[in-house]
């Protein structure tokens, strides 16, 4: 039996995969316990994992990170992206490691897995020396030397102009990364931390273990990835959750299309109104969720085919769907895509962009391109993926290959085989680029 401490940030989309993870461990008879936010406490009981609660890091409400990190007032697309990842993952990674220092010394542990988001774990691994592993909950941003860098939402060039584009980006990551670079140095020394040369979107990964969420068909197909990445498939529960709402027997017989915007940024006239207006004269049942607790209602009248929930259960929900209309959160794309949906994207913030454009170079989903379409837009994207035998086809081969990666079980057994190095490697257990 190995202890394992599994760390996420506090927000639903990666606590969700990572306790996908903490489950399997669980039931292979390792001892468990999961770091991350108060809100998630009954969900980790649930997992059989022992909760280990945020303290001196500054924990928040994920539909409500304004009121904690005032600075995303008003920011959108890459300025709140960066501003998210300064205050939120940057500026709460302090605390997290100060937790875990104290969690430490009531109860050691053998190995540290964490979301690539979750900082803190990553440093406290660094300086103890633990075996860490990291759960690429994210579209993978691991720097290649092939396509564009990862997050802006671009497809690898297909000609020299393009090509030249991509070498050119990826030239100028320093100095994108320039603004989290220095924030993130100046937490190492203050944590006593060597300097680093390596820059902010090299330094988050485990040089050691990365179990990643997807699948090299949703990574441009790169080719220069390293050994120690191992694509695990969708880290989704694969039993449903969620009861049933009491209008679930409408489905049955019908042409089921499913609407969602996720769970961050949940503003339904984004994508969720657009496409109601768009699917109302469909012969279809529109499943559409408000992503918000509680809610199962919009604030406007919603067409006689639609019907709303604050959550569903996927697992037993998209084996009945057509078609998935989505604001590309990976979670969500990965669970539509793993039961061969062809998907509609409207990714409009944080890596959501990023979502669309590997979906659509897959062949298996169209991308708006917009995270606000107009009704037309949606209704033009859903007859192509409802129709374009060549999106249907690809969506099979995605879901296929994803189903065939192992899943949460592969990921835990990638994790739990850290524990059994006897003599660990102190710099291969380090982040990458530590010196």
């Amino acid at each position: 039996m190995a202890r394992i401490l599994v760390a996420a940030m506090s927000f639903t989309g990666h606590v969700a995969p990572v306790l996908t993870v903490a489950h399997e461990l669980v039931a292979a008879g390792h001892d468990v316990r999961v770091y991350t936010g108060s809100a998630f406490a009954a969900r980790v009981a649930a997992s059989g994992a022992r909760f280990v609660p945020w303290r001196e890091a500054t924990d928040f409400d994920e539909n409500d990170l304004q009121a904690t990190f005032p600075r995303l007032v008003g920011k959108k697309c890459l300025r709140q992206t960066m501003v998210n990842l300064e205050d939120c993952m940057i500026g709460t990674a302090g605390g997290q490691v100060a937790d875990l220092e104290a969690e430490w010394r009531r109860e050691p542990w053998d190995v540290t897995a964490c979301d690539e988001m979750a900082l803190g774990p990553g440093l406290f691994a660094e300086r103890h020396d633990v075996p860490l592993a990291t759960i690429a909950v994210l579209p993978l941003h691991m720097p290649s030397r092939q396509g564009p860098p990862s997050g802006l939402g671009l497809t690898p060039g297909t000609n020299a102009l393009t090509r030249l584009r991509d070498a050119a980006l990826r030239s100028a990551v320093p100095l994108m990364a320039g603004p989290l670079d220095r924030p993130f140095k100046r937490l190492r020394r203050e944590l006593g931390l060597p300097t680093s040369r390596l820059h902010f979107n090299e330094i988050v990964l485990s040089r050691r273990l990365i179990v990643a969420n997807g699948s090299p068909a949703l990574d441009f197909g790169r080719t220069d990835r390293p050994p120690h990445l191992h694509f695990v498939g969708a880290l989704t529960a694969d039993a449903a959750s969620r009861p049933v709402p009491e209008w679930w027997s409408d489905l049955d017989d019908r042409r089921v299309i499913v609407v969602t915007q996720g769970t961050q940024n949940v503003d339904p006239s984004d994508l969720v109104r657009p496409a109601l207006d768009a699917l109302a004269d469909e012969d279809a049942l529109v499943v559409a969720t408000t992503g918000l607790p509680g809610r199962n209602d919009f604030d406007f009248a919603v067409p006689a085919n639609a019907r709303v929930a604050d959550f569903v259960p996927f697992a037993l929900l998209l084996p009945r769907t057509d078609v998935m209309i989505t604001n590309g959160g990976w979670g969500g794309t990965l669970a539509g895509l793993s039961h061969g949906v062809p998907l509609v994207i409207a990714g409009g913030d944080l890596d959501k962009p990023e979502v669309a454009a590997r979906v659509a170079w897959s062949g298996a989903g169209v991308n708006l391109r917009t995270g606000t379409p107009t009704s037309a837009q949606v209704a033009e994207g859903y007859r192509r993926a409802r129709d374009d035998v060549s999106v249907r086809d690809a969506a099979a081969r995605v879901g296929a290959e994803l189903r065939s990666l192992g899943g949460p079980t592969r990921a835990a057994a990638l994790i739990a085989g850290l524990a059994d190095d006897a003599a660990p490697d102190a710099e291969a257990d380090q982040a990458i680029g530590s010196t």
